[in-house]
């Protein structure tokens, strides 16, 4: 089933959103001071291509320079991606067939606010928990 949703999720729109976290990490990476920014947005990109069976959570060696980051990236970015993330979810939800697509969209919205001090994970098996296990 993950395999279908990620294959509908990249012709609908995830290769659209991935080039778009893409260009925004190319530019990012122009300027020495963003780097951490473009390699957030190129990580994001990755998760935005093919969502399912993945989920994101917080790093426990995020320190305050990630936290200062963040709250730059949500002033110059990250609410504009939010917002857009939140649009696509909505109109994504008003079709039957949507609706797995928007909640995936729903998905992206933290990442897309806080991206430093994240990572992206597979998805632990309901049916064999023990196949992520750390």
């Amino acid at each position: 089933m993950r395999l279908i949703l990620n294959v509908i999720w990249f012709v609908l729109c995830g290769f659209w959103m991935a080039l778009g976290y893409l260009i925004a990490g190319i530019l990012c990476c122009i300027l020495i001071i963003t780097i951490p920014f473009g390699l957030a947005s190129f990580r994001i990109a990755n998760y935005a291509l093919w969502p399912f069976g993945r989920t994101v959570e917080s790093r426990r060696d995020a320190g305050a320079a990630s936290l200062l980051g963040n709250i730059i990236w949500i002033i110059v970015a990250g609410w504009w991606l939010a917002i857009g993330h939140l649009v696509t979810g909505v109109a994504l939800c008003v079709t039957i067939i949507g609706i797995p697509l928007g909640i995936a969209n729903f998905k992206l919205i933290p990442v897309s606010l806080i991206p430093l001090g994240t990572r992206i994970v597979p998805t632990p098996d309901r049916y064999y928990p023990a196949t992520y296990a750390r």
